[in-house]
């Protein structure tokens, strides 16, 4: 027989388990939702001409192609700017920082870096890049600005990939004469990367979403051109959805519906690449 006391704590586990699960099951009911109000209200406007068309105030002339460009620029340079920085700053960290009591103090402040809210990397983007370094409303000054706000994490998920490689591959390669840079390079940081990707799409998903710290830095909610170089001024989608949100007339608020279906799509289709690179990557280190 089993005795009181396990089947007590057989009954919390599958409580604890029914709460879980009841809880992960409304969240996706809760997004099914949302996705089917922003769809019904949105896909009616998803047509040529607003993608081709800039902001107007007539709903029916009204587009988002400066914002979706400036999107794109914006994450491009957003990813050119962090990627190689904190996929270097993860690697010196993990790799070849001695622990001691200031590499613990570094590693508290990125831990702390990685939760701060979006709106304080926005204020700290004002200040430095667009009054100190004078770059004014620029697409450089977004970037700069989003390359902050997604640097801990990179450099958090960096070390997490790293520190999951076997230890018993670097001991092969200290074995065979390597140097600690040939192991990192030639055979940790290969069998780290499907990880470092991940954190790397999960960082760049959450800059293409965020709205505060671009109006902050003074982004513009109208835009009748595509930047053509990275000093030029820009807006984004993020940016149009608030702006469309704001206003009282139904039309807009439909438009925003439409951006945020064009702002998912272009989401979903980095991330699609991003998982195809990273399977492909895990089954060449297999």
């Amino acid at each position: 027989m089993i005795s009181p006391d396990l089947s007590r704590r057989y009954f919390k586990a599958k409580v604890f388990h029914l709460f879980c699960a009841s809880v992960a099951w409304i969240g996706v009911l809760i997004l099914g939702v949302l996705l089917f109000h922003v769809t019904r209200e949105g896909f009616p406007w998803l047509d040529m001409q607003f993608i081709n068309d800039f902001p107007s105030r007539f709903p029916k002339k009204a587009g988002i192609n400066s914002a979706l460009f400036g999107t794109l620029w914006l994450i491009g340079f957003t990813a050119l700017f962090s990627v190689p920085i904190g996929i270097a700053a993860g690697v010196y960290l993990e790799e070849f920082e001695k622990k001691n009591a200031f590499s613990q103090f570094v590693d508290l402040n990125i831990s702390n870096l990685a939760g701060v809210p979006s709106i304080v990397y926005g204020m700290l983007g004002l200040v430095i890049f667009v009054r100190w370094f004078g770059l004014e409303e620029s697409v450089l000054a977004g970037a700069m600005t989003m390359s902050l706000l997604i640097l801990p994490v990179i450099i958090i998920s960096t070390r997490e990939a790293l520190r999951a490689v076997p230890g018993t591959i670097r001991q092969a390669a200290f074995a065979l004469g390597a140097t600690r840079w040939q192991t990192v390079y030639a055979h940790a940081l290969p069998q780290a990367f499907p990880g470092i990707l991940t954190g790397i799409i999960l960082a760049l998903s959450r800059a293409i979403g965020e709205t505060a710290p671009l109006i902050m830095i003074g982004a513009l909610t109208y835009v009748a051109f595509v930047p053509e170089g990275p000093m030029d001024e820009f807006t984004a989608l993020p940016i149009q959805i608030f702006n469309w949100a704001s206003r009282p007339q139904k039309e807009f608020h439909e438009l925003a519906a439409a951006a945020i279906l064009v702002l998912l799509f272009v989401l979903l289709l980095m991330n699609s690449i991003a998982v195809i690179i990273r399977h492909r990557l895990e089954n060449r280190n297999r």
